[in-house]
């Protein structure tokens, strides 16, 4: 943010140096500014962040009961996320959108270590005031210590593994990779400062906050009242587990039905309010023709109601690096944010298809860029089809252009504009040439000179430079006759006729020739509009089959699917690699094969929960950020997991719990709080950002946001109604009796 800021301020300094010198020219630096999209995202995103933290702070107040502990457990997300911000300062990154959207959505997870070390604290601090009334300073600070030790190894190595499970995102590619790898760095930064945090700063507040503050009378009511009701849950469960087993089982299936239902896509439409329309009419076209088009649409547009600037271009600006023609016009124009969006986005659309009979459409910034960056084309779905002979791949390309037009969801299927235009072929005679004596390459200068001009030098007058060019005049070159009847000069001082020493007529010739891996290509494109990429795509691939092309000629899809599709395999095989380091960190942190893989196996089935969403909830449609949430549901399930376990072999081997159905519930009933209040801290960070929908900045973190609160109700879920039993079962070899009475310490009322 901070060099756009800069670049952005300096771009109207010079501008407001420049207005004096330019008297009767208004200069509107508005038209077309990408930055006012930038300015949105980053306020709406802030916004979230703002009441993403004050939800979080009321669920620590309700639950904690006690302004000392909640604000002990709070402190952690401004230290947390301040320190992420500078080490990425000092690492020269500048904070973007997506470097905002990885510290919302790493909010509960910053807040998570300092609750559970907290609410550990607490609850030590309550249970020994109720049996003893030492409350000196050696005391406390031993309970204090003591406590956090308990659950040191959970936190480090739940961190650990909520880091490790956001691996592949740093290994991807290309504009993807640009994309979301900052939003990962700045997740993964806030987790590793957090539990730096909850390490060391957590214990020591607790030390000065807490030390004489009245816990003991102030144990909060909805805590109590939770736990009382758990345990009449969880009674049942653990004496007959198999009715939970099968609604695990049936959630599976119903994930796995769903699954296959879910459309793809890469990224989604950015809610921008600058557009560009560009209007293509054939090769060959006159300037006056584009001109009247471009300016007949550009009245249209501005007599739409909620357009507040406005701009447009004809061709190839000199030097410019876009290689257009004549018969290439764009628009852009600027969207009041008072206007509604919808509305206004309807009425430019059907301006644009009030033009039949050239290719037109509405692009919004990014996305075009994004489009032109993957395929070099602004369109959604490319075809690109490679061959030698260019008449083959003409009739090609029409083919593929009606597979396209026939696809439902497709719109805007057009074929690149490749025709033959008539163009002067000047072809020598050397035989002529050389009775005249005139050499091949004098006759070809001398008619480009007459045709196209030639610079000779340059005319410096009040500080501007003037090329200066050798042209013939427009009445000597206004038909083919005019041009085979120019005058060429010859050594002897005389002068001949083109068409004595040169064949001149009109031949048909390509207006462009595309190359790429040394072979011709032409391309054919299309958008998607009201269905998913992903099924378009494959309906697509399944028309290609049947195109009989010769040998020599192919076609390859490219575009916004390709890159999906790459990027979704990188992830693939790089989350593997994951999944292995999350099962050894599970491994070190029990110490048990039979414990570890009881853990690992939950993993997939608290996924099913962001499926279920992202179907329900998402439009069924997965982009690359669904993925990235399903990676930070993987490492929200794998902490619960280890906080539960953990503190089930804590109780069995530090306090004497025998292993069976007392020690299970009463674990469970003590991991009730803080599962909850790591559950609901991190899912009300989400909740702006999915009840606000596709706002400006948050069109990503939307899908990302539904997958992630999906994946946190299966993952709460599992973890306290499931988790239990299977650890009852297979925690230990050994065998017990499931109809043994399950014995619990009375809850305080």
């Amino acid at each position: 943010m901070g060099k756009y800021a800069r670049g952005d301020a300096g771009v109207e300094a010079a501008l407001d140096e420049m207005r004096p010198g330019l008297p009767g020219i208004e200069i509107d630096s508005q038209i077309f500014r990408a930055g006012n999209f930038v300015d949105d995202a980053i306020q709406n995103l802030s916004h979230s962040l703002l009441l993403g933290v004050l939800l979080m702070m009321l669920v620590l107040i309700v639950f904690l009961y006690d302004w000392r502990s909640a604000l002990i457990s709070a402190v952690t997300i401004p230290l947390s996320l301040t320190a992420a911000g500078l080490v990425l300062h000092l690492r020269g990154v500048t904070i973007n959108t997506m470097i905002l959207a990885g510290f919302v959505i790493a909010l509960g997870a910053v807040v998570d270590d300092a609750i559970v070390d907290c609410e550990n604290i607490v609850r030590r601090l309550r249970i020994h005031r109720k049996i003893s009334d030492d409350r000196s300073v050696a005391t406390t600070a031993k309970i204090i210590f003591d406590a956090s030790l308990e659950v040191r190894g959970a936190v480090v190595y739940a961190s650990m593994i909520e880091a490790l499970a956001l691996l592949p995102i740093f290994f991807l590619q290309s504009l993807i990779g640009s994309f979301f790898r900052p939003l990962a760095a700045a997740y993964a930064l806030a987790v590793a400062v957090s539990t730096l945090v909850a390490l060391i700063v957590t214990p020591a507040t607790a030390m000065i906050l807490l030390r004489k503050a009245p816990l003991e009378r102030r144990e909060s009511p909805l805590v109590g009242w939770l736990q009382r009701g758990y345990d009449r849950l969880l009674a049942p469960i653990i004496r007959s587990p198999r009715p939970a087993y099968a609604t695990v089982g049936a959630i599976m299936v119903a994930g796995s039905v769903t699954l296959p239902l879910l459309g793809q896509s890469l990224l989604p439409t950015f809610q921008e309010r600058d557009f560009l329309m560009h209007w293509i009419s054939a090769p060959g076209t006159s300037v006056g023709e584009e001109r009247r088009i471009v300016t007949q649409a550009s009245r249209e547009l501005r007599a739409i109601p909620g357009v507040r600037s406005f701009g447009s271009h004809i061709g190839q600006a000199f030097l410019s690096e876009e290689i257009a023609g004549v018969n290439f016009g764009e628009n852009w124009i600027s969207v009041d944010p008072s206007a509604p969006f919808e509305e206004t986005v309807a009425a430019i659309d059907e301006v644009v298809e009030g033009y039949p009979g050239l290719f037109r459409n509405r692009e919004t910034y990014l996305n075009e860029r994004i489009d032109e960056v993957l395929a070099g084309s602004s369109d959604a779905i490319v075809v690109r089809i490679f061959g030698d002979d260019l008449e083959v791949l003409r009739t090609k390309a029409d083919e593929v252009g009606q597979i396209l037009g026939k696809i439902e969801g497709v719109v805007e299927e057009h074929v690149e504009l490749q025709a033959d235009i008539p163009q002067i072929n000047i072809a020598v005679d050397l035989a002529k040439a050389e009775r005249h004596g005139l050499k091949p390459g004098d006759i070809r200068r001398a008619a480009a000179t007459m045709l196209a001009s030639e610079e000779v030098g340059d005319i410096f007058r009040d500080g501007k430079a003037y090329d200066v060019h050798v042209f013939s005049t427009p009445a000597s070159r206004n038909s083919v006759n005019d041009v085979a009847e120019m005058q060429i000069d010859t050594p002897d001082g005389k002068s001949v006729q083109l068409q004595d020493v040169a064949d001149v007529r009109l031949v048909p010739t390509p207006n462009a020739i595309q190359r790429e891996s040394y072979s011709r290509t032409i391309t054919v494109g299309a958008n998607v509009e009201g269905r998913d990429l992903g099924s378009v795509v494959k309906e697509l691939q399944q028309g290609l089959d049947l195109v009989e092309f010769p040998l020599g000629v192919h076609a390859e899809v490219l575009g916004e699917f390709t890159e999906r599709q790459a990027a979704q395999s990188r992830l693939s095989l790089f989350a593997a690699v994951a999944v292995i380091g999350i099962f050894l960190i599970l491994l070190a942190s029990f110490g048990s094969w039979r414990l570890a893989t009881l853990a690992f196996v939950t993993l997939p089935m608290a996924l099913v929960g962001g499926v279920l969403a992202a179907y329900a909830i998402g439009g069924g449609i997965i982009s690359i950020g669904s993925l990235v949430g399903f990676f930070t549901v993987l490492g929200i399930v794998a902490r619960n997991g280890i906080m539960m376990v953990s503190h089930y072999t804590h109780l069995e081997v530090h306090e004497g719990v025998s292993f069976g159905p007392e020690l299970v519930a009463r674990g469970s009933r003590e991991r009730l709080a803080p599962i909850l209040m790591t559950a609901l801290t991190t899912g009300l960070a989400l909740v702006p950002l999915v009840l606000s929908g596709n706002l400006p900045g948050e069109e990503i973190e939307y899908p990302m946001g539904i997958v992630i609160l999906g994946g946190l109700v299966t993952t709460t879920l599992l973890n306290l109604f499931v988790l239990p039993s299977l650890y009852l079962r297979f925690g230990k070899s050994r065998r017990f009796d499931r109809r043994d009475p399950i014995v619990v310490p009375p809850i305080p009322a």
